[in-house]
């Protein structure tokens, strides 16, 4: 569908979180109260399902790997290759360290201790998910790293999870899913241990229950549908702009998928392509847009911040200087979002609804916290002396200035 300029600006409406939120509260609190009894009656209530196991025991992940054909696994296992290969590398000491003579002020990075990671499943599985959240993580030294994962029909976790969960390095790993489980995981349960900090993306339901307990737990970002935003001009291929569009609305009807082009020839030809390759997609969420310039192009998407941002178009990379706001960015035509959906290395779990305006993609740092130091010798004190004491007596302080003047007699 060929939509104006005008309308893709407007389909960045702030998600009205209250509606959810007002929802989820009860479910929140409930099990807050109840603990596991509450978690058991909301997988049956929301999933449809009675739990095999709250806690995957070990047996359980033993057998997962005898269900797991030889060819995914090493698919897995090449995939978490290059996901470790890409945030070891970006994950370099960051601790600092200054000398300054008198004085030696420094910056210590360490990691947080507990975190919960929120896998989708049921009637899907995402085993990428596992990866893409447990490897950054145990590089970064999470000591306890917790999965929370939706059964599917039989009550239990997919194999595929649980083997990529234990790939990924997972401590624990429980089978429950939805706003109970983001609850179970920050106010703990009879199974669960409480974890300082909850990850990973989810459904609105989930993004409301992670905004209802972050004044308990810190979490990563709020979320929404998944989206991508495509700049195109008259060189990209047609097929491929088509197939990255509806392969982003295969993952759900809310799914958004935008092309800003400056070729009618193209726009036509995508949104032709869509229609017919499509099948029972929601494809009135694709929105093909006629621009003047790739330039042009470029300012809407730092204006609308996608999740997804991929630009195919002559001498792509030269664009790359000029993105300002992408949770994660594609060049060329050979570099579609299912690759870093999977096994490029960087990492799939993405801020959306506009959030990359102010927040990141999931990463090593996700998972850190950081101090500052400062190591002053007597004259390094002596120097900044009149200093502190002017600035604290200023503020009606005298015991700061004391503080320091008992050290100078």
């Amino acid at each position: 569908m060929i939509v104006s300029k005008e309308e893709i600006l407007n389909l960045r409406r702030e998600v009205n979180w209250d509606q959810y939120i007002d929802k989820v509260k009860s479910i929140v609190e409930k099990v807050r109260r109840e603990g596991d009894r509450a978690l058991i009656e909301f997988t049956i209530k929301f999933d449809g399902v009675k739990q095999r196991y709250l806690k995957v025991p070990k047996d359980e992940i033993d057998r997962a790997y005898s269900l797991v054909e030889d060819e995914i696994l090493d698919a897995m296992e090449s995939a978490k290759e290059n996901i470790e290969r890409f945030h070891s590398i970006t994950s370099v000491d960051r601790d600092i360290k200054i000398d300054f003579g008198d004085c030696i002020l420094g910056k210590r990075y360490t990691p947080i201790e507990s975190v919960g990671v929120y896998i989708p499943g049921g009637r899907r599985c995402y085993p990428s998910t596992a990866l893409m959240s447990g490897i950054p993580a145990k590089i970064a030294g999470v000591e306890r790293l917790i999965a929370c994962t939706p059964p599917n029909e039989k009550g239990e976790i997919n194999p595929l999870t649980i083997v990529a969960c234990d790939l990924a390095g997972f401590d624990e790993i429980y089978a429950v899913g939805g706003a109970q489980a983001i609850a179970g995981m920050a106010y703990g349960t009879e199974s669960i241990r409480s974890v300082e900090k909850i990850v990973g993306p989810g459904n609105v339901y989930v993004t409301a229950a992670k905004l209802i307990v972050q004044k308990d737990v810190a979490i990563d970002m709020p979320a929404g549908p998944s989206e991508i935003l495509i700049v195109a001009d008259e060189s990209a291929n047609p097929k491929f702009v088509a197939f990255d569009c509806l392969a982003q609305l295969e993952h759900d009807p809310m799914s958004l998928a935008i092309v800003l082009t400056n070729s009618l020839d193209l726009a036509n030809e995508v949104d032709k392509i869509a229609r017919d390759e499509g099948g029972n997609l929601n494809l009135e969420n694709l929105k093909v847009c006629l621009v003047d310039s790739i330039d042009e192009a470029v300012d809407m998407s730092n204006k609308f911040a996608p999740e997804h941002l991929s630009i195919i178009c002559k001498d792509a990379e030269r664009f790359l200087d000029k993105i300002k706001n992408a949770g994660s960015v594609f060049i060329g035509e050979f570099s579609p979002v299912a690759c870093g959906d999977y096994a490029s290395g960087t990492n799939h779990i993405l801020p959306t609804s506009g959030y990359a305006r102010i927040y990141s993609g999931l990463s090593v740092e996700t998972f850190m916290k950081h101090f500052t130091y400062q190591i002053l010798t007597p004259s390094a004190l002596n120097r900044i002396r009149d200093t502190v004491l002017k600035l604290a007596r200023a503020e009606g302080f005298e015991l700061h200035a004391k503080s320091v003047e008992i050290r100078m007699r």
